[in-house]
């Protein structure tokens, strides 16, 4: 998959940003949501995915570690992704779009992901 074929699902970026699911850090696109960042992620399974992406049917909800060490539970359609998110839990609707990757690669070399989760 070329990535240049998807360029206009993106708000634009210029940098990937690192952010942690279940402890392992991943790059995604700055100036987006947590939602796009999980479709750059694995582009077909999340882009067929029962999700609404307008925050009506919560499928998206994943929850963020606080500095606090209690955990904020948010959409991530309507989340700006942020530096040093770190995710600890999510939608099992989530989980399982970014586990069920298929041939999904937005890296010319697939060994480098890290998926599946858990």
């Amino acid at each position: 998959m070329n990535l240049d074929d998807y360029k206009d699902v993106f708000e634009p970026f210029e940098k990937l940003i690192e952010i942690e699911i279940f402890g392992e850090k991943r790059g995604v696109p700055e100036n987006n949501s947590l939602l796009r960042c999980f479709q750059f992620l694995s582009i077909e399974s999340v882009s067929r995915g029962d999700l609404c992406w307008n925050g009506d049917c919560l499928n998206c909800q994943v929850w963020l570690a606080q500095d606090s060490g209690k955990e904020k539970g948010v959409i991530s359609c309507r989340t700006k992704v942020a530096e040093g998110m770190r995710i600890v839990r999510m939608t099992k609707e989530i989980e399982e779009l970014l586990n069920d990757r298929g041939t999904d690669s937005t890296r010319e070399d697939d060994s480098e992901r890290e998926f599946p989760i858990r």
